[in-house]
């Protein structure tokens, strides 16, 4: 099984099991219920039954993978894969709040419909269900300690996923963004969640916390090549595939990985323009060309796909550590490649 035949044939059933840990218990879609239907895009904001694009799910597909590579059936970690997806989603709940952003996947965002607090009501009930969907293990028949174990390292991710997001929230207001800060901030804010996907995957497949050790380190240094793949996708990425503006993080004023090298890089001859590009409150299209311009000059766009690629081969040699078949780590080999080399 290749990674374009795995999202065959496992999102429909990720989506499905989506829908059973979210069902409402008297089968009847509330509006409370409603709010967390119309985040996954399966209703519209009145609550009809719609059809809209529900995100990559990436970290489900990678727990189900994973529990393949190590040799379990992936259907058996069904439930912790729609898990790790809602916790996700608990998170961009959550975000979208944070960030003030009124739109996400093309339409308009939780609380700018039902308002903040709803919307923070919203997330927390999702996150509620995530742990509610691994205790659901119980009927695949995992063994009590593994489902606590699985339960309480979801709880660590989740603690460690906040606290990712309170670091990029505090780079907000300086420039003083060191790169260990930057590599801090995406481990645990994006990594984290995807090394917890493969950790869980391994997991159930095993019942062995130090086996599914090598899958969690698959996964984080996944995780830190995926961010970094969207830090360039967010300066340089084609607007007719990515569906934004190139140099939109830029007009954003956003501290990524490209923007934080150019930030530290104060030997070179055009650091200092670009530290005054980005001090002022907002970017004009002349500003962000300029510094687009720069941040090649200084050689940050080159330094973050070389970042990238180390992080790849940091993936691959987890792999290759994995003791199963080639045909089981086919689709995980191809997915990891896919997060360095995706245009979207």
């Amino acid at each position: 099984m290749n990674f374009k035949q795995a999202l065959s044939h496992f999102l429909p059933q990720i989506t499905a099991e989506m829908r059973r840990q979210m069902a409402p218990p008297d089968g009847k879609l509330d509006p409370f219920y409603g709010m967390l239907h119309y985040h996954l895009g399966w209703v519209n904001e009145t609550l009809e039954p719609v059809e809209t694009p529900a995100g990559k799910q990436l970290r489900p597909i990678f727990t189900l993978l994973a529990c393949r590579a190590a040799g379990g059936e992936p259907e058996k970690a069904l439930p912790a894969a729609a898990a790790v997806e809602l916790v996700h989603n608990f998170s961009l709940i959550h975000d979208d709040i944070e960030d003030d952003s009124n739109t996400r996947r093309g339409r308009a965002t939780v609380w700018a419909i039902w308002g903040e607090a709803q919307a923070i009501n919203a997330g927390d009930a999702l996150f509620v269900l995530a742990r509610n969907a691994l205790l659901e293990l119980r009927s695949q028949n995992v063994p009590l300690t593994t489902i606590l174990e699985a339960v309480k390292h979801l709880d660590q991710t989740t603690l460690t996923l906040c606290r990712g997001q309170y670091l990029d929230m505090s780079f907000e207001q300086t420039l003083s963004v060191d790169l260990d800060a930057y590599l801090e901030m995406i481990e645990s804010k994006t990594a984290a969640l995807l090394a917890c996907s493969s950790y869980l995957g391994g997991l159930i497949a095993t019942d062995d916390p130090a086996q599914a050790e090598v899958f969690r380190q698959l996964g984080l240094a996944s995780g830190l090549a995926f961010q970094i793949q969207d830090d360039l996708l967010g300066i340089w990425g084609d607007e007719s595939v990515t569906g934004k503006p190139a140099g939109d993080d830029l007009r954003n004023r956003k501290k990524t990985l490209p923007v934080v090298f150019a930030l530290n890089h104060t030997g070179h001859p055009q650091s200092a323009r670009f530290r005054e590009i980005y001090s002022q409150d907002a970017l004009t299209e002349s500003d962000v060309s300029e510094a687009i311009a720069i941040l090649e000059a200084i050689g940050a766009k080159a330094y973050a796909e070389e970042k990238a690629t180390f992080y790849v081969e940091q993936a691959q040699s987890a792999l290759q550590a994995i003791d199963a078949s080639p045909e089981r780590k086919l689709a995980l080999q191809e997915m990891v490649q896919f997060f360095i080399e995706r245009v979207y």
